[in-house]
């Protein structure tokens, strides 16, 4: 680690749970985020500036002025513009260290399972089943660590799923297929700090897988009510007849 980057990242290196050691696996980390909107903008600023050395930003939306309300990522001057690339510019201007590969399009099942397997965590900030259901599958296939997070109107929920650990639930373990796609933003709204807050715990357990502190939430999801300011942590056990992730799996 040069001079710079001690400097730079100090006041993490000086928490015992992270030290030197922690920060130079954070700092060689590489981590896929699917979603540039409201999820994946937190979670990329809050993870470039942390000194995660690789991010593989994957979207294949423009910037819309609708989005500025929640997305913090883009600005004005992002109107209209693939947002991977409005993301790439914002995260340059925080870190120039940091490595961006951008993908501005729509990735398949096989393209998924190639990208979770080059990746040290994925990071799903989507807002659609059918996609996070792909990026699950493909992450149980590569074993690939994936930090899901979801948020709508005045609600949000973060979990890890770490198919390295045998007794790690999937994504599919929490939802079974034929959930309603129209519960989604552009259908229900949402208030622009809950994707900001479910959006930073997600960086928060993406550093902690990568620098191998703490007790990321394997087994277990948080529930965030704005409303009410209330959080919630539930037991999420592996269900044995996951269509994705169990041994008895047809």
């Amino acid at each position: 680690m040069t001079d710079e980057e001690l400097l730079r990242y100090s006041r993490q290196i000086m928490l015992p749970e992270v030290d030197v050691e922690g920060q130079d696996k954070i700092c060689a980390g590489h981590v896929a985020i699917v979603g540039l909107g409201g999820l994946g903008s937190p979670a990329a600023l809050y993870l470039a500036s942390a000194g995660v050395g690789t991010l593989t930003l994957i979207d294949d939306d423009q910037v819309e002025i609708s989005n500025l309300q929640r997305q913090i990522i883009h600005t004005e001057r992002s109107l209209n513009s693939a947002k991977v690339e409005s993301a790439q510019r914002a995260i340059a201007h925080l870190n120039r260290a940091i490595h961006v590969h951008s993908v501005a399009r729509r990735l398949d099942e096989n393209e998924f399972a190639a990208l979770a397997s080059t990746v040290d965590v994925v990071l799903d900030a989507t807002d659609n089943f059918a996609t996070r259901y792909a990026i699950n599958r493909a992450c149980v296939a590569t074993k690939t660590p994936l930090v899901s997070g979801a948020a709508i109107r005045m609600e949000g929920q973060v979990s890890v799923f770490d198919p390295r650990l045998e007794h790690s639930p999937c994504y599919q373990c929490l939802y079974r297929d034929g959930l309603d796609e129209a519960l989604n933003c552009a259908e229900n709204g949402v208030l622009a700090p809950v994707v900001g807050i479910i959006g930073t715990m997600q960086a928060m357990e993406t550093l902690k897988l990568l620098g191998e502190f703490g007790e990321p939430l394997v087994g277990r999801v948080i529930y965030f009510d704005a409303k009410r300011t209330e959080v919630r942590s539930l037991k999420l056990n592996r269900d044995p007849a996951c269509a994705t992730c169990s041994s008895n799996k047809v």
